[in-house]
């Protein structure tokens, strides 16, 4: 008994400190998220993976409509939808992908939406420049809730956790290079789209749902110690009385 009890309290205790630095990187995300300069600076020449997740950044470069991708499963107040990701190419010939916010599922799989409509047209191929947030594509627990975006047919194309070089291949590109690995959270305010509320975390999967499963794992252990000091004494006053 002792020798469970002790591995288990250890277990307890690991499992507790390590939902404890999980809740603590999200703090750390949660702050650089929230806490943001103003001042967007200028993308230029450099590569998104040379800045800090969440910066603040504008780049100049024309959209391309003609070829957009549906982020599936992603939801709202428990509602469905896509996100919206739309190629931008920038003035060196990079890409990147511009997500434009969230929109709600129609309920039909086979009437995708258009997502050209309302776009203005003075902005159609011009050269313009947009502001926004860096931050990595969604990233799926299991390799089995990825889809690749189809390699031919109509746009746009439906895709869930995707990574870069899947997105690239259905651009019809064979050096995914081209494309940046992380994407564009367009600013609330630039226009060009769709419901962009935008946060870290799904809602309900914060620091502190970590910090709740941390105490859990601890009071598993402080329980468990009870009991074995509890039926230790048993045992003990038992043993005397006889």
């Amino acid at each position: 008994m002792t020798g469970l009890t002790i591995a288990l309290l250890t277990l307890f205790i690991v499992l507790g400190r390590w939902q404890w630095g999980r809740a603590e990187f999200k703090q750390q995300l949660l702050d650089d998220f929230v806490v943001r300069p103003a001042q967007a600076e200028y993308l230029g020449n450099r590569s998104m993976q040379e800045l800090d997740r969440y910066a603040r950044i504008q780049a100049q470069g024309r959209w391309d409509l003609e070829r957009q991708f549906l982020l599936d499963n992603r939801t709202r107040e428990g509602r469905a939808g896509f996100e919206v990701l739309t190629p931008f190419e920038l003035e060196d010939g990079r890409w990147l992908l511009v997500n434009r916010g969230w929109l709600p599922f129609a309920g039909f799989r086979d009437q995708l939406p258009d997502l050209q409509a309302g776009f203005p047209e003075l902005h159609r191929n011009q050269l313009v420049r947009i502001t926004g947030q860096v931050d990595e594509l969604p990233r799926a627990g299991l390799a089995s809730g990825r889809l690749a975006p189809a390699l031919s047919g109509p746009w746009p194309r439906l895709t869930t956790f995707p990574e870069t070089s899947d997105l690239a291949a259905a651009m019809g590109w064979s050096d995914p290079a081209l494309l940046e690995t992380r994407q564009l959270l367009l600013d609330a305010d630039s226009g060009y789209g769709y419901r962009r509320d935008w946060a870290p975390f799904a809602a309900g999967k914060g620091p502190e749902q970590n910090w709740s499963y941390a105490i859990q794992w601890w009071s598993f252990a402080v329980v468990l110690l009870i009991l074995y000091v509890s039926l230790n004494l048993q045992r003990r006053e038992t043993g005397d009385e006889k």
